[in-house]
């Protein structure tokens, strides 16, 4: 029998709630590690994962998943242990989670753009045991950013390369450190499983606590919904670690229905087309900017997509103009997907109408998902009308992982999430997406917390005061200005946007424009009225935008 592990700083769900969800069968007591090792003894020999020229079967997974366990069991990783993995898409991030999955280790899923403000974070709020890299990629050499990583971060004890590891530990020398190494039993479903990581609207992300049993229905949900079988073929074109191309339904998904997942290092049409035609991809996921990219690629490119099924889009609000697009250029479905780590996922399905498919961000997943629409003061609004979104449900989370204060704002005292984002809600149940009530930018589906970067440059010594807000842009939707009032003498935006980098602060997060005032317009209490900044960055970019 297994023990239950209540990681410290996680909130769980009470005691009559989590057994409600079991007996309704929502949470069925399967660990994540499952989704390999079910299809290895039942269809080994079935492709599960294109990695380049390497093809894996579902054997293949589960040999070097084990073999890796049992490398991480002789380092001293353990359950509970948490690691950041920082992989971009290749096999090794798979084998690496599921090892990690299965000896009870927690991942902590970083993203390939985070840099050391970010990663120093995760491990020092984590207390990561061990950080997992590729040795370079896209020009970054990550080993360097380990070494500034380890300085900070005293319980980081072993870092992980895929590729040449300097003087850190090889990924490719784990199976050599396991002789009779004995892997511990494996965890409970109950436990968390992984730590994702949050929009972040009040600073650096916060860490999202997601156990097997929560996220492996949200998975299994999904990929009912969205009709996966063994004769799926996904392409992941967005990063691995994100949770829309991991779970809704994604390459979890997919494993789940025992199909096989392609992985593509970059997501232009240029390096997809050609990876769609020759696996015969069936299905993918993209944000709203990379799908406005396929729809203009794909008229002036001659690739075979006649075997996509299915395009999702989801991260941002995508155009009912765009979305119309998708069909008639593409010969695939659209599915729009709404959701987030925390929990929450809506889909649009394929008996809707044109209407609901080009205009809506789908319905609530789950029978059990309860949601409310709520004016500021909490109070629900009248049926049709925009609020606040709140949440709660099967694979909603209940807490952030240790951020007691920060809950308290997040969710309400009966367990609802705050979402941040302003909806409607039509008869039918589909949401329709109107903005943000978090002070975020949604930079084509990355999020910017403009607290954190107002920060950042506040520590700069020639700014006095600064904003930063979103505007609008064609291609992403929304970029970042800040609005910087200065200390003395105005210094150069080149000066503060060098600032910036030279403090790890990962590239998209970085300001796309910077506009120098005297003065903040002011709300009537007193506060910096960022409406009325964007607004004003709104209609000085207007001329240049309008033909």
């Amino acid at each position: 029998m297994t023990t239950t592990h209540h990681l410290p700083g996680w909130v769980p769900w009470p005691d009559d709630i989590a057994r409600h969800y079991r007996q309704q069968g929502f949470w069925q007591g399967i660990p994540l590690h499952q989704l390999i090792a079910q299809h290895a003894g039942q269809q080994p020999e079935r492709t599960a994962l294109v990695c380049g020229e390497r093809r894996f079967t579902y054997h293949d997974l589960e040999y070097l998943i084990e073999r890796t366990a049992r490398g991480l069991v002789a380092l001293g990783i353990g359950p509970q242990d948490r690691v950041v993995v920082q992989l971009p898409n290749i096999a090794e991030f798979f084998i690496t989670c599921f090892a990690l999955f299965r000896i009870g280790a927690i991942p902590v899923f970083a993203l390939p753009a985070h840099r050391q403000a970010e990663i120093t974070h995760f491990c020092q709020l984590s207390d990561a045991r061990a950080y997992v890299i590729r040795d370079r990629d896209s020009g970054f050499d990550y080993r360097q950013l380990a070494r500034q990583v380890g300085a900070a971060a005293p319980a980081l004890h072993h870092v992980i390369v895929v590729g040449d590891a300097a003087e850190f530990v090889a990924w490719d020398s784990l199976p050599d450190q396991q002789d009779d190494t004995t892997l511990p039993p494996p965890p409970p479903a109950s436990d968390v499983a992984f730590l994702q990581l949050s929009g972040g609207s009040t600073g650096l992300p916060k860490l999202i606590p997601r156990t097997h049993d929560d996220y492996l229905y949200s998975v299994r949900a999904s990929a009912e919904l969205c009709q996966l079988d063994q004769h799926s073929v996904y392409l992941c074109a967005l990063p691995a670690a994100h949770n829309f191309p991991l779970s809704s339904p994604g390459t979890f998904g997919i494993f789940h229905a025992g199909g096989c997942v392609v992985l593509a290092r970059q997501p232009t049409p240029e390096h997809c087309f050609p990876l769609i035609e020759n696996e015969k991809v069936t299905v993918t996921a993209l944000v709203p900017p990379l799908a406005l990219l396929w729809l203009d690629a794909a008229r002036k490119r001659r690739d075979d997509l006649s075997s996509l099924q299915l395009l999702q889009v989801g991260g941002a609000r995508f155009s009912a103009e765009a979305a119309a697009r998708v069909q008639p250029i593409l010969r695939c479905r659209l599915q729009q997907v709404f959701g987030m780590a925390e929990g929450l996922v809506n889909y649009t399905c394929a008996d809707d109408d044109d209407f609901l498919l080009h205009n809506t961000q789908g319905r609530p997943l789950s029978p059990a998902d309860e949601i409310r629409i709520v004016d500021d003061d909490d109070q629900p609004v009248a049926a049709g009308e925009s609020g606040h979104l709140l949440t709660r449900g099967p694979y909603t989370i209940r807490g952030y992982y240790r951020a007691s204060e920060h809950n308290l704002r997040a969710f309400t005292a009966d367990g609802f999430y705050r979402t941040g984002d302003i909806v409607r809600q039509l008869p039918s149940g589909h949401l329709v997406v109107e903005g943000r009530a978090k002070d975020q930018i949604n930079r084509g589906g990355d999020k910017v917390a403009a607290e954190e970067i107002e920060n950042y440059l506040l520590a700069h010594p020639a700014v006095h005061d600064v904003a930063l807000v979103a505007m609008p842009d064609a291609c992403l939707g929304e970029k970042s200005c800040a609005f910087v009032i200065p200390s003395g003498a105005r210094p150069r935006s080149i000066e503060l946007l060098t600032f910036l980098r030279e403090r790890g602060v990962a590239q998209y997060k970085i300001p796309d424009r910077i506009e120098f005032v005297e003065q903040f317009p002011k709300t009537s209490v007193g506060k910096v009225n960022k409406r009325a900044l964007r607004e004003q960055i709104a209609r000085q970019l207007a001329p240049a935008t309008t033909e």
